[in-house]
This record gives C-alpha cells, structure tokens and sequence, in this order.
C-alpha cells in the first residue's frame, strides 16, 4: 500500500486545487470517494495475497499434512520478525488500536499502517495462521483515511469521518458488500453520525465494494445461494439458535482471551512465543486440518452440505462416514477454533476475528439444524441454519447485530432470510451483553487504556488524564496540630478545605472552613482544640485504579465539586467538577477548529 499512498502524495498539487475551489462539506465527498477506492483496493490486494499464498503451499492431504502444518509457524515467525526489525515494534493490533487513535490521537494513525497490517497478517493467515485479515484490512482502510486526512490538514471531524470511510470500504471489499461496511463502521467505530456523515461513508463503502466486485472472483470472495427459502414453522427454533449463538459468542471470547494471554509471560521472549504458539497451533491443525486458516473453504463446504469433505485430509477420514464421528470431529474443531485462534494472535501474528467468527457460527448452525433433524421433531434447512448462525456469532463477540444481519443477507444476495437473521442476532447479541457489556475489542481497550467510548463525549472525555487534572494549591495541616496552627494555614490559604494528613502524608481527613467558622475567632481555644477533633472523615476519594468517568460519578453521587485524590494511601491533591468542565469545553472547541 505504500505505492498508493506515494501515488497520493504525487497528486497532492491538484487535489489542493480541488481543495482551494471546494467547500470543506463538497472536499470530504471527494475524498470519501478517493480513501474508499484506495481502501478497496487494500482489501483486494490483501484477500489476492492470502488466497495466492494459500494455493502456493497446497491443499492438506494425509501425505503431506506433517509437513504443511509447520506453515503456521513459519508465518507467525516471519510476522514477529517483519514487526521487530522492519516495524520497529510500532504495528497496533486490533480494533482497540483504532478506537484508541480516535480517542487518544486525534484519529491520527501511523503512515506505516497503510501497508504494515497487509504484509504480516498475509503472512500469517497465507501461511495458515488460524485468524481472519478483516481486521487488518479495517485497520489499513483507517489509515489510508487518517493519513489523508492529515496531509490535507484536515480537522478532526474530518479526518475521524475519513478513517471510518478507509474502515468501511475495507468491510465492502472484503466481501463484496457495501451496506455491511457502513453499519460495521457506524456499530463499532462511530456511535454517532449524523446524516452529513453517513453520507461520504456510504460512498467509501460504495466504491471499495466496486473494486471487490471489479478484481475478486466468486473462488476468494464469500458467497452463497440459498438452497431452501424462508418458513415461519422454524420461527422457534431460530429463536433458539439466537441463545445458543449467544452462549458460543461468550464462549469464543473467554476462550480466545485466555488462549491470546497465555503468551503474555513471554511478551519480550519472541522466540520462545513464537515456538511455543507455534507448536500448540501444529497439534491442533494435525488433529483437526480445518483449524487452519480463515476458514472459509469449510464454511462453504458446510453450506453446500459436503459434510464429507470437511475431513478429506484428516487423520480420522475414515471415520467419517459414520454420522456420530463426524458430529463428533465438527464439535471438537468448534472447541478449538477460539484456541488456535489465540495461539496465532497470542504468538505474535497478525489478523482479526471476523472470520473465525463466522467459522463457529457455520459450525454451530450446522450441528445445531442437524442434531434437530436427528431427532425427527421437525426437518431444519441445515444450509439456511449455518448461514444465519454465523450472524449469530459474528454479533454477539463484536457487539454488532446490524453488522451481522446484512453481512450475511448481502452474502447470499438477498433478504430471503432478514428475518431469521434479525431474530438470531438479536438473541445472541442480548445473551452475549447479558454476560460481557463490552465487546472484546472495547474491554481490551478498558483494562489497558482506561477509555471509554460509547459517544462523542465519552470520546473527548476519554482524552483526559486524571492525573493531569490535580490541583495542588490546597493547604495541608498535620493531624497533630493545634487549632491555633490550623487558624495561621487558613489565613493564607485561597481556598475553603484542607486535606489533614499524618507524619507519612497519607490522608486522614479533612477540614472546611464551616467546620472551625465557631471557634476559629476564640484565642483561647487555640491550643485547647487540635486538629483531629475538628477534622471530618474522608469521604469519597478518587484512587489510582479509577478514570475520568469514576470520577464524574463520584462527583454526581457526593454533590461535592471537590474530591481528595489518593495514589497508593498517600494524598496527591484534588479534582474540581469546574476543572474538569472546563477542560472539557475547551477540548469541544479545540476538536471543532483542529
């Protein structure tokens, strides 16, 4: 992508006419369509890259399975190289990189990241790492969007508004399907848009969905027919599905999670990471052959129902005629997918969840219809059970329900199945919240950055540090000293309240000026009365372990608009409700002219 991006900078003279004779509105249009052609063409080139990748090293077969799934590995190790010695450790992984430049950065993202995220997760999911590219194809959209924005000195509006289009049209040429790049932009990266953004991120999305349509061809695209049409009789077992969707979407992340952290120990040890992931992620593809890579020759094969296939190359082929062990094969590759998913990411590789998301699902609906059948209530459409599933799934671990229902209604080209799918990813969305109020992506940008963002406020809100909003000009007094003291310390203080500390600085309480207003004028009570009969109790304290948000509630349930901060026992100031009000205001009016 670093050719794209060259190209641009090329081009900057007569886009700037453009800019020069535009309004900022008309500009915007201009460049949604520019990002979203660039950002397109970034996820053709990444999905051409794994797919030509994937032919190169063959198709498993029994004869060559030992050696092909040390593939994994090489591509998990040549991702940590390029990412150390080529990258200089800077590539941010995930979603929660870009909803952190949002927040953090000013939506700027490194120039780097319009080409970096395509070279490793080709290498790991070409090479059969067990992860999808999407992620990393919304991440290259959203630089491509960023850095233009910022070469033209956007402000941050519109660069934000820009990123979010690269991030759409990645989604739309990913699969081919504009509508759902839209709405996966607007549920996880933008909570709020207004119809002047919708705009230019319906035309990115537009035009990275014409270049899928242009270069990709039906065998790298996903695609379905559908088999058997929509009957209302299944309405309750679609229901059903929902719950069972949303129990495999909490299931999938705590796995996942737990798989990803395993590694975390030895983070600054790459080689042993990266053998250790490696060889968990040997044995698992040994097993179970559809572990590896995207997945998505198994979810095709699962939805044309050559359930056969699915194990051409296992070791337990010859089992598989019987119903009972290839069920039993599909559950066990359902329980692993999240693991090997973990083991690629966690050893240092480079991709997303989307796919693996729509493997379990495929799965899942598959076993689910099935295993229905089995039992001769009723005869489930398998192939329309395994597509809607994978709705399922994909909304309840991204927390994006809308995402899911037109990704799959796009995908088999058209909305035969809306309604199974809005019931199915509904439920899993619901039961998924009900156990994990945040989506991956967003907890993991919790535990680490303490951000939260799930408005425009939250956004800018997000940008303070608590630890830069202390004021320290308040006047301690000793715990031990006389009202006399204390009397001397107000009389040359600004302020009505002070924090009483002991010997080793930490707070012990604190003292208005209405609580000694009786007796502070009375000489005689001076060295009578000592501080730690006067002083109150603490109180509400703002800690170390809490954020600007914790802070506002403190704030909202005390009534106070000053609250005493404590780092470790120990006082460090306080943090006024105007301060903070303050800071926001001037935050609003910085991010509207930046």
């Amino acid at each position: 992508m670093k050719f794209l991006f060259d190209f641009f900078k090329r081009s900057k003279t007569p886009l700037l006419w453009i800019q020069s004779r535009t309004n900022p509105k008309q500009f915007v249009i201009i460049s949604s369509i520019l990002v979203g052609l660039t950002g397109g063409l970034a996820a053709v080139i990444l999905k051409q890259a794994v797919h030509l990748v994937g032919k190169t090293i063959g198709f498993l077969s029994i004869e060559n399975l030992w050696l092909v799934a040390f593939t994994p590995m090489l591509g998990i190790a040549l991702c940590v190289i390029f990412i150390k010695y080529f990258n200089r450790n800077k590539l941010g992984k995930g979603l929660s990189n870009i909803l952190y430049a949002i927040a953090r950065k000013s939506s700027i993202l490194p120039r780097d990241q319009t080409y970096s995220h395509i070279i490793t997760s080709a290498l790991t999911v070409g090479l059969g790492g067990s992860a999808g590219v999407e992620s990393p194809i919304v991440t290259t959209g959203s630089a491509i969007g960023s850095n233009f924005g910022k070469a033209y000195k956007l402000n941050y509006k519109e660069r934000t508004l820009l990123l979010a289009c690269g991030a759409a049209a990645g989604i739309a040429g990913a699969f081919n399907t504009p509508i759902a790049g839209v709405l996966f932009t607007l549920e996880v990266l933008l909570v709020e848009a207004n119809i002047s953004a919708f705009i230019p991120i319906l035309i990115a999305a537009a035009s990275g969905a014409l270049c899928s349509e242009v270069i990709l061809g039906d065998d790298v695209l996903l695609n379905f027919k559908l088999k058997e049409p929509f009957n209302y009789v299944n309405v309750p077992f679609y229901f059903l599905l929902g719950i069972v969707t949303g129990i495999g979407s909490v299931y999938y992340t705590r796995v996942f999670q737990f798989s990803e952290n395993l590694f975390s120990v030895f983070k600054h040890k790459l080689v042993i990471r990266t053998l250790l992931a490696g060889a968990g992620l040997y044995v698992l593809i040994i097993l179970f052959p559809p572990l590896m890579g995207e997945g998505y020759s198994t979810i095709k094969l699962l939805s044309n129902l050559q359930t056969k296939e699915v194990f051409e190359n296992s070791l337990f082929k010859s089992l598989i005629d019987q119903k009972f062990w290839l069920y039993s094969l599909l559950i066990f590759v359902l329980i692993f997918k999240p693991m090997a998913a973990g083991f690629t990411l966690g050893g240092g590789g480079n991709g997303g969840n989307f796919a693996p998301s729509l493997f379990m699902g495929a799965i899942l609906g598959f076993l689910f219809s099935s295993l229905v059948n089995e039992t001769r209530i009723t005869e489930l459409p398998v192939s329309n059970f395994a597509l809607v599933a994978m709705a399922g799934i994909l909304s309840g671990v991204f927390h994006a329900p809308l995402t899911g229902i037109f990704l799959i209604a796009e995908i088999t080209g058209g909305y035969e199945l809306i309604i199974p799918l809005m019931i199915v990813s509904a439920m899993s969305y619901a039961v998924s919240k009900a156990f994990m109020p945040q989506s991956m992506d967003m907890q993991k940008l919790q535990e680490k950055e303490k951000i939260v963002t799930t408005s425009t406020d939250d956004y800018l809100l997000s940008s303070f540090k608590l630890d830069s909003l202390i004021e320290q000009d308040f006047s301690p007094v000793s715990i031990n000293a006389s009202l006399g003291a204390l009397v001397k310390v107000v009389s040359a203080s600004k302020r009505n309240i002070f924090p009483v500390l002991d010997n080793n600085l930490n707070l012990k309480g604190l003292i208005t000026i209405d609580d000694i207003r009786e007796v502070m004028f009375k000489q005689e009570m001076y060295e009578k009365i000592s501080v730690r009969e006067l002083m109150r109790q603490t109180g509400q304290v703002i800690t170390e372990n809490d954020d600007i948000r914790t802070a506002l509630k403190l704030f909202d349930e005390s009534h106070l608009w000053n609250i005493p901060v404590v780092f470790e026992q120990q006082y460090m100031g306080f943090i006024s409700k105007s301060t903070i009000l303050e800071k926001y205001r001037e935050t609003l009016l910085k991010s509207s002219i930046e």
